[in-house]
């Protein structure tokens, strides 16, 4: 890699631009860290990716013993590669157990309720979800006294935007153990729901918790 321009060579383009400007087989040379004579550890990246259609997953499946019989590989190269990818694996599996599943309206009040059902004062809270209904995020959008508060619907779809959120589910409480919704709970959800459909979000419940109970707008019909 030393006849390469600097900013074609792997490691300095991964310092300089970041990972994610890396190609797979920029990255695979990286844990090479070198060739074999006559070849750059980035042919043989390519070389080695190519024998797997190109396909990390297919590589991934590949035995230290069949990667280690590839020229130039040898055994601990394979080690490196095929540790790296676990490495990525393990994460994505810890990625989807930090995102919890919303399936129901009761998934929804598990998720906040921990958030809201022991205030003594109203908060407004938003459950951000990706494509498959897996939770981004939960934010306090407002906090108020005991009989409410006031929500800025654009500070919601701001952080929607922001958290690349698919769709939202809103909640808040009352202290006062009712779990009906006001007149006003009922408002402000259509204005909420109407400008999140605007910008293609959905808004798919709203909870409110009432101590250990909770209504679901969506279980109700009022969504």
């Amino acid at each position: 890699m030393k006849q390469w321009a600097e900013d074609d060579r792997p490691r300095e383009k991964f310092c300089k631009l970041g990972r994610q400007h890396l190609s797979d087989s920029e990255l695979i040379a990286i844990l090479l860290g070198s060739g074999k004579r006559g070849q750059s550890a980035f042919t043989m990246a390519q070389s080695l990716l190519g024998r797997f259609n190109h396909s990390l997953p297919t590589l991934a499946r590949a035995t230290p013993e069949e990667l280690a019989r590839i020229p130039g590989i040898g055994k601990v190269k394979a080690v490196k590669i095929l540790a790296a990818l676990e490495l990525g694996n393990r994460k994505n599996i810890d990625r989807q157990e930090e995102k919890p599943l919303i399936k129901s309206s009761k998934d929804a009040y598990d998720q906040i309720s921990p958030h809201l059902e022991d205030l003594a004062h109203e908060e407004f809270w938003t459950i951000f979800l990706n494509r498959a209904n897996r939770v981004i995020h939960c934010a306090r959008i407002s906090s108020g006294g005991l009989h409410g508060t006031v929500v800025d619907v654009r500070l919601i779809l701001k952080q929607a935007i922001e958290r690349l959120a698919s769709s939202l589910i809103l909640a808040h409480n009352h202290p006062s153990g009712n779990n009906r919704p006001s007149q006003a709970d009922l408002d402000l959800t259509r204005r909420i729901a109407e400008a999140a459909d605007m910008l293609e979000l959905k808004v798919l419940d709203h909870i409110i918790v009432a101590g250990k109970r909770y209504l679901s707008f969506s279980d109700e019909g009022f969504l």
